[in-house]
């Protein structure tokens, strides 16, 4: 499996809510509506999920192995530091990278 792209769809500064993100894999299924998250000690990425009947939020699309989760993760926090480090710049007057 290979992240052929990451998207970030919205960034909001207020809240634990960092960014919402789509990702593409292996050019061929998207995945939208993954959340890059505030937690206590860091920014941890949550999958997309929906509320059952029982109140109880379950992820809709996740990673089966700690080895995709990984991936998963490291390939969204990285595009969402990119991001922020390119609006951080624009925002400073300092040329892009």
């Amino acid at each position: 499996m290979e992240i052929t792209d990451v998207k970030i769809r919205k960034i909001m500064s207020e809240g634990r809510l960092r960014a919402v993100v789509s990702v593409t894999i292996d050019n061929m299924l998207a995945v939208h509506d993954i959340k890059v998250v505030q937690g206590e000690e860091r920014l941890f990425v949550a999958m997309p999920s929906r509320k059952d009947e029982n109140g109880v939020y379950r992820d809709t699309v996740h990673p089966i192995s700690p080895v995709s989760r990984k991936l998963f993760e490291e390939s969204i926090l990285d595009a969402y530091e990119q991001q922020m480090a390119m609006i951080e710049a624009e925002e400073a007057g300092l040329p892009a990278e």
